[in-house]
This record gives C-alpha cells, structure tokens and sequence, in this order.
C-alpha cells in the first residue's frame, strides 16, 4: 500500500482538475472566454512532458556511466510516454489555436518548436528500432538523447521568447497573470500539473513490469 501512495494522490489530483476543468465554474477570460478551461489539460500536459524528457535524459547520462541497460530501458520508455502526451499536447493546443487565434497551427515559434522536438523524438524511436545488439542499440540512442533534450529546451522555452509569439509568456505577453488566470483557477492548475506528470510516472511503471515479464517469460 505504501509504494501506491502517490498513484492514489495523482488520480485523485486528476479527478480534482477534471472536474473543475470540464464542469466547475471557471471565470470567463477576455478573447479566450468558456476556452481558458484548457488551460488545465494543454498546459500540464507540457509541463509533464519537460520533466519526461528530462528524466528520460537523466538515465541516459546513468546508462553511459554504468552500462545498465534497465537505465536504458527507463530512458526508451519515458520518452515513450513523453511523446503521447505531446501529440496529446499538440492536439489541444491545435484545437484551442483554432478557437482563439482563427487557425489550427499559426505561424508561432513555439508550435514550430514544438513540430521540431516531436520530430527529433520520433526520429529517436526510429533510432532505437535500427539496431539489433543491446548494448550499441542503448549507447547511440544514450547520446543522441541528451543532445536532442540539450535541443528541446531552447526550441520550446528561449527562442519563443526572443521572437514575437501568441503564446503568453513569451514576446512580451505575461504567462499565468491576471489575464490568462486568477487565484481561483490556481488553486486547480498546479495540482493538476501534478496529477498529470504523476499519472505519466504511473504509466511508465506499468511498462516497465511488462517489460520484466516478457524477458522472464523468453528466459523460460
């Protein structure tokens, strides 16, 4: 039981967060109106996926120094979550673009950043797929890993605000003030964030235990 601790809190974080996202009151924002609701799913979705990316990369610098490759497996398959997020990511950012800005993908640094880091993990997927020994398999896509997140930071979170960009936050619009939130909707937001990186951590751990049994069951 207290090894499931923080999957009980996620869900019951995500439980929170969804039910004041799709049926609480939420306060009506000037041009986003009814729409600020998905600032408790796009959101956290992206934040969930940097401190995927993140971890992923921190077991590849393990697996270099170690040789372990369970190292290498968790790196592959945070990076296997990550990238469903962001395409989950990606889709209600494109929906939430069409009913604000008028368009699916605006021309915005940071949805082309976006495009650019999915497609440098998807490449890495295919990376991983190419070679046949374990080991060299681990050890290429060890490194390629950590330069394509040493990539990924500056796509999403410096050039968009060295550029003019739509998204608040960046080329001079405020993130999270009072235009985007209030203290009402922080109360939701931040645990929500919480719940979704939480639920990600949850998946991981549930592929890694099929992992293990599939090699038992080909060791058998």
């Amino acid at each position: 039981m207290r090894s499931n601790w923080w999957k009980i809190i996620g869900v019951l974080l995500l439980v929170y967060g969804f039910s004041f996202g799709l049926l609480g009151e939420v306060p009506r924002r000037h041009i986003l109106n009814e729409s600020i609701r998905n600032v408790y799913f796009h959101v956290p979705m992206w934040f969930a996926v940097t401190v995927y990316l993140f971890t992923s990369a921190i077991f590849s610098i393990k697996y270099l120094r170690s040789n372990d490759l369970q190292n290498d497996t968790k790196a592959a398959e945070f990076i296997n979550v990550a990238v469903v997020f962001g395409m989950l990511g990606c889709a209600t950012g494109s929906l939430w673009a069409r009913f604000t800005w008028g368009d699916w993908w605006p021309n915005d640094p940071k949805l082309n950043g976006v495009a650019i880091s999915m497609l440098m993990y998807f490449a890495y997927l295919i990376l991983r797929s190419s070679f046949d020994d374990e080991q060299r398999k681990a050890r290429i896509s060890a490194v390629y890993n950590i330069f394509a997140f040493a990539i990924f930071v500056p796509l999403i979170y410096i050039l968009p605000r060295l550029n003019d960009s739509l998204h608040p936050g960046n080329g001079g619009n405020p993130a999270f003030g009072q235009y985007d939130m209030d203290n009402q909707m922080r109360m939701v937001f931040y645990p929500i964030v919480i719940g979704w990186i939480l639920l990600g951590v949850w998946i991981v751990s549930l592929r890694l235990r099929i992992r293990e049994i599939e090699d038992h069951l080909q060791e058998n």
